[in-house]
């Protein structure tokens, strides 16, 4: 064995140049990750205070609707928006996240936004779970397949009047 100066240097700290490019692009994106979640006040989106929900101010019509509204004093935006469970809600918040960040970084997002199908169906279930009493000889009637969506004929519910959130007026 030859002394540590007649080995061949392999880049910084001995590591090859791969290992380096490598730990230099993990670093970046760590640290690009890092700032954009702390600049976006990513935690606080784990948190089930309504407010956190206009963070992104193109959701701030749909949060000053929601103050008005008849749920205004008995279901916050995780009630509706989020399913029962205790995994459920973080999958659909991680889901959302994902979609939203990328929607909002890459400005492609359809105005006035909209319910997607897979938001839809955790809504209507939560319409469901909280009033299912009132309306399950109606949903029951129609049978599963037939379903009525709880938001076709209430749509003002949960966001109250659709003046100012866009959209034609159904």
């Amino acid at each position: 064995m030859g002394t540590a100066l007649e080995r061949p240097q392999r880049g910084i700290g001995g590591s090859s140049p791969l290992l380096l490019a490598l730990a230099v692009l993990v670093g970046a994106v760590a640290g690009i990750g890092g700032y954009t979640l702390f600049y976006a006040e990513g935690f606080s989106y784990l948190s089930s205070e309504p407010k956190v929900c206009a963070n992104c101010h193109v959701m701030q019509a749909q949060y000053d609707a929601w103050q008005k509204s008849s749920h205004h004093h008995v279901a916050t935006c995780n009630d509706c928006h989020l399913p029962r469970g205790f995994v459920a809600p973080y999958f659909a918040k991680l889901v959302n996240g994902w979609n939203h960040s990328k929607a909002y970084t890459l400005q492609d997002f359809a105005e006035p936004i909209a319910i997607k199908p897979f938001n839809s169906e955790i809504l209507q279930a939560s319409c469901l779970a909280c009033h299912r009493d009132l309306v399950h000889d109606a949903v029951m009637a129609r049978g599963p397949t037939e379903e009525a969506s709880c938001v076709h004929c209430h749509a003002t519910a949960g966001h109250g009047e659709r003046t100012g959130l866009g959209g034609p007026r159904t």
